[in-house]
């Protein structure tokens, strides 16, 4: 019996980390063949290239030439336009059987498009999601063209019953970030610690903040807030560069200022082992970053939730949200760090987003699936 191809997309470093534990899994099932199509951020130089870390994988990829040409709202527009075509181009060679998702950005709603009008069954991770603007308007029009949700928490599974799905077609799996946490297999902290050059007698915070698409003209500004907050706190700091969507290079040019002060230390990128490691050490994340909401829990990780990106997102207690305030996000940096009943709360909350098995139950859940006209005529419900 012919192996079941499967085509996850691949647009970012953060995407590609997430899933590698359940690609994984994928790669190695009896039943399945993974093909990986790169494109995106993978392919920009300003920020790391990372397609490397996807040809480390050993995984079969297929690269799409698309990448963000400007920073700005229209660039992304183009990107998407540009990223259907040459997919659509592409899979009359690699002929999947299925395409999988993971989330709501550019790229994954074009690939939901192609799978829908090409009649190829397309299964979606962590759709049922609430974040914000129009990430939350892709992720919820991916989940409608989609043929399978394998949605992370219960809530996000109720979400998507209630749009109108099927019930059989939603299957709770849980964050597939979640995996490799669990799995154990993470650099230890010396390890860590050493690779980035980080006191272990001092607390540490690892920033990440990305552009918000409805507030791109502010984009350098928030930064500039939150990193005043962290030079104003005094401990050391690792900023890891943003994604490439609008207002991402200004962000950049932000950043690249206070590392020339020697106020912080940037990086381009980080391989996703090294990111959990640094999660595992840090007193504190800040930003806006998901990962925050999602992996850090697992860490009993506080995290400063700067700004709207994350509004509405399942929590797990962890999280102090406050707004693009220099002064305020320095207070609530000192509670993340500093105040010990905060933190021993964080400690005694559980995560809702699973069991680090997201990836075995995504593997069999696309071994098993009946690719047949039910699974393609989407009915409302």
């Amino acid at each position: 019996m012919p192996r079941r191809k499967v085509l996850y997309i691949s647009g970012t470093r953060a995407d590609f980390g997430l899933m590698s534990s359940a690609l994984r899994r994928i790669n190695d099932h009896p039943r399945l063949e993974l093909r990986i199509a790169v494109t995106g951020m993978h392919t920009m130089p300003e920020f790391g290239s990372t397609i490397g870390e996807i040809e480390a994988s050993g995984f079969e990829f297929h690269t799409i030439d698309a990448s963000y040409e400007r920073d700005d709202r229209e660039s992304m527009v183009l990107f998407l336009g540009r990223f259907i075509g040459l997919l659509a181009d592409r899979l009359r060679a690699v002929k999947p059987d299925i395409i999988l998702l993971l989330g709501d950005r550019a790229e994954m709603l074009g690939g939901a498009i192609v799978g829908a009008y090409l009649g190829l069954p397309v299964a979606h991770l962590h759709g049922g999601d609430v974040s914000s603007t129009v990430d939350d308007a892709s992720r919820h029009a991916i989940t409608k063209l989609a043929s399978l949700h394998l949605p992370a928490t219960r809530l996000s599974a109720r979400r998507i019953g209630r749009m109108g799905e099927e019930p059989w077609r939603i299957h709770l799996v849980g964050a597939p970030g979640l995996d490799r946490i669990f799995e154990g297999d993470l650099p230890s902290p010396g390890e860590v610690r050493d690779r980035f050059s980080l006191d272990p007698d001092g607390p540490s915070l690892l920033v990440i903040q990305h552009p918000v698409t409805l507030e791109v003209q502010r984009a350098g500004a928030q930064m500039r807030e939150t990193l005043e907050a962290v030079v104003a706190v005094g401990v050391q700091a690792l900023v890891i560069y943003p994604n490439a969507d609008a207002g991402g290079r200004e962000m950049i040019e932000v950043i690249k200022e206070y590392e020339r002060r020697g106020s912080v230390t940037a990086l381009r990128t980080v391989p996703y082992p090294f990111y959990l490691g640094l999660m595992s050490v840090a007193g504190a994340m800040v930003g806006n970053s998901s990962s925050a909401v999602i992996e850090a829990p697992s860490f009993h990780l506080p995290a400063v939730n700067v700004g709207t990106r994350q509004a509405g997102r399942e929590t797990a207690g962890n999280l102090i949200d406050v707004g693009y305030d220099r002064g305020r996000i320095a207070g609530a940096i000192r509670t993340a760090l500093f105040d010990r009943e905060f933190r021993r709360k964080v400690r005694r909350r559980r995560s809702p987003y699973g069991d680090g098995r997201a990836g075995e139950r995504t593997a069999e859940i696309l071994a098993g699936v009946e690719i047949d006209e039910r699974l393609l005529d989407k009915r409302q419900v």
